[in-house]
Order: structure tokens, then sequence, then C-alpha cells
């Protein structure tokens, strides 16, 4: 068992219960309280997977692409530059489906993906597989809301990336709602508490579950790359490197000479020479890195990577609540029934000093609610390697009002 990082008391105790119940397990530094399995939680089983490990966001991700444009090919002056983003900031805003998304509103989608004939779908019940296969084709490319973004970076050389954040949307979220009923003995589309459900992927219900899953997360990364190449046509760049992990999915791995099924909730695949994209906050600078080369590195970081289940964070984490942040309001009437710490005046002043253009985003995901991601780096203990610094240009994401079931 590994923790990386300090941890609330509350996000220690959920990650020693799916202790109790794992062959291994670790902690990432970005850490924080989850449904049942913390954030950042990495937990390997013995033919089993856990439902709530995997999350109502099944695969989850992040991907990145690096274009052939630079940050001077935007304009001869700083003021014609800023000029240039804040319109492609529009043209991403106009195009991509953010918040309640329920439609793709491009007409450029994979909906004929062959994903949508793969035999996995048999295992979604008769009567309720054509509509959630509608419901899939539909949104499709749609990003969501929550934390969901759509951003472009520039690298310390200048190079311009453009990076995305979302998953299997209603998809996911329909499968695993279901088989947190089916592995609590109720009927698909049954509601049932949250609480962890471990399936034997070689019975019946354990074997639909992983088929869909995948079948989730290969729905996830084609939805990703869709918005991402999307968002470098809108910039009449190229396509030079695309990095892409799932960071909420499980996986067959092989650790310490036995095969076991890997479940990472918010937790991105490390192994040594392996690329990841993780983002900062909204304000901050996101990263580029690669796991650390057993060469280039001591035994006791080896020995972390080992520990870690070849893991590492996905984001910069947590460190309040949504709720805290931003305060709660009645959704009809717009009555303030507590107010949160974060002003909007608070979060424009970061932005406005970062140089960052900002297109939607709530007080619920301002910069003040993360970690720094450079302290939560170094708690890896080195276990990675930081080769691409990407600092925000163009921050999209859904308004601050939208509603989205679907949001991790």
């Amino acid at each position: 068992m590994k923790i990386f990082g300090q941890h609330e008391e509350q996000t220690i105790a959920q990650f020693q219960h799916v202790r109790e119940h794992a062959v291994d397990a670790a902690l990432m530094a970005d850490g924080h309280v989850g449904y049942v399995m913390p954030i950042g939680g990495v937990a390997a089983y013995r033919d089993q997977v856990s439902v709530v490990g995997v999350g109502f966001d099944i695969a989850c991700g992040n991907a990145a692409i690096r274009t052939d444009l630079t940050l001077e090919a935007l304009g001869r002056t700083p003021d014609e530059v800023q000029r240039t983003l804040a319109g492609l900031a529009d043209e991403i805003a106009d195009t991509v489906s953010f918040g309640i998304g329920r439609r793709n509103r491009a007409d450029d989608a994979p909906v004929d993906h062959p994903l949508f004939e793969d035999a996995s779908w048999d295992a979604v019940p008769a009567k309720h597989r054509q509509a959630l296969r509608v419901k899939a084709r539909q949104q499709l490319g749609t990003v969501g809301s929550g934390n969901h973004y759509v951003d472009v970076f520039a690298d310390e050389t200048g190079a311009l990336w453009v990076g995305v954040h979302f998953g299997s949307r209603g998809f996911g979220h329909t499968v695993a709602s279901a088989f947190l009923a089916l592995g609590q003995g109720k009927a698909w589309g049954e509601r049932v508490p949250e609480r962890e459900v471990l399936l034997d992927i070689g019975q019946p219900v354990g074997h639909d579950y992983w088929h869909l899953m995948n079948l989730a997360g290969r729905y996830a990364y084609a939805g990703r790359e869709w918005v991402a190449r999307k968002v470098v046509s809108l910039m009449g760049a190229r396509e030079v490197e695309l990095v892409h992990n799932h960071h909420n999915f499980a996986w067959k791995e092989t650790h310490a000479g036995e095969e076991v099924v890997v479940v990472r909730k918010g937790a991105t695949p490390a192994f040594p020479g392996q690329l990841g994209f993780i983002g900062g906050s909204m304000g901050d600078d996101a990263v580029i890195v690669r796991g650390a080369l057993p060469e280039s590195v001591p035994e006791e970081t080896r020995a972390a990577q080992r520990e870690a289940l070849y893991s590492t964070v996905h984001g910069a984490g947590r460190v309040m609540s949504r709720t805290a942040a931003a305060g709660k309001r009645n959704r009809r009437s717009g009555r303030v029934i507590s107010p949160g710490r974060i002003t909007p005046e608070m979060m424009l002043e970061w932005m406005k000093e970062k140089q960052v253009i900002l297109r939607g985003g709530g007080l619920d995901e301002s910069p003040h609610v993360y970690r720094r991601l450079p302290d939560v780096l170094a708690a890896q203990e080195d276990t990675v390697e930081i080769l691409h610094t990407l600092r925000p240009l163009v921050v999209v994401m859904a308004g601050a009002d939208e509603f989205d079931p679907y949001k991790d």
C-alpha cells in the first residue's frame, strides 16, 4: 500500500476501506473524497472489478494534441494575438457542445463509428438497447460540464497544443448506474445507494459489465479525439502528436508476477515511457509527462513506481467542494441559500493576471478550489518526468448554471 502526499482524514478512511478488499492499492497525491473510493485511488483485484471504482463517468480522461502552429503565428503584437485567441475561444464555444449538450451540434461527429455495431451492445437488455444507442450517438463529441473543458495551450517552445477532458457521457453513466443496481440484486434502471460493488468478471454480470466498460472506453476515446481534432481544424493547424489516456477505468495488468484487474479512479496510467497529459486548473499550467525510465532513476524511485501500480495523478486535486466554493442556490428561484467562499471577482482577477481567455466556467471550478499542480507532482516522488509545461491561453467550459447529470 502506497500513499503519496498529504490527505484529509475522510480520504484516508475511504482508501483504507478500499484496501481491505483489494490485493494492493495506492493513493495519488491529488487524492480527495469520492463516491466510496477516493478520487486518485488505485486498486488491484483478483478477477474482480469495482463499479464505483471505475465510477459513473466511465473512461473519463484527457487528450492533448501538439499542433504545427506556434504562438507567434497568431499575430505580430500581443494585442493581435489576444484578439485571435478571443475569436478562437468564441468559435470553440459555438462549435463544440458543452454543458447540458444532449446533442452534438456539429454534422461531422463519427456517429458511424464501428463501436456502435459492436457485439457488446447485446449486454444491454433489449428493451433499453436502442434508446441507449441513440443517446450515445447524439452525445458523441459533447463535452459536458463540471471540470470538463477544451483548452488551448502554448508549451515552453511556443508550440500550440489543444487539450480536452471528458468521458463517456450519458452512455457511461447509464452503464455504471445499471450495473451498480444489478450488483445489488436489483433490475437495470433501478436507483440504488452508491456502495462498493465488486463484480467477478468471470461471471455473467461481471462479464457483461467488463465488455460494456471497454465499449464506453472506445466511445470516450472517439469523442475526445473528435473534439480535439475539431479544434485543431478550427485553428487551421495540423496534428503533430497525440497524447491520450483514460483516468477512470480498469485494465488487466501484471503486477508482482500476477495478473490482476487494476482500477484507477482519477489516476493516470504511468508505466515506464508511457506519456500522459495532466491538467492543473483553468488558471494554471498543465503538463505532458512520461513514466520514469528504469535506467534513469534510482531503485527507490523504481520501488515507488511499483507501489503506485505504475500510476500517477490525473490533475491538481480539489481542496474545496463545489458547494463550499460556489455556495448553494434554489435551482428554481435562484435565491442564495448559502454563500460560497469564491466570488466572481476572485476568479476573474486570477484569470486576468494569467492572461487566460475564459468562456464559461463556474465558481466551483475557480483555480482557488484546486491544489497547485507542481506541488502535487513533486509529491509523486519522481515517478514521472515532465516533458512539456503547457501554459493555458484559452479555456472553454460549460456555463456556471448549466446542469449536467453526467459530470464526474
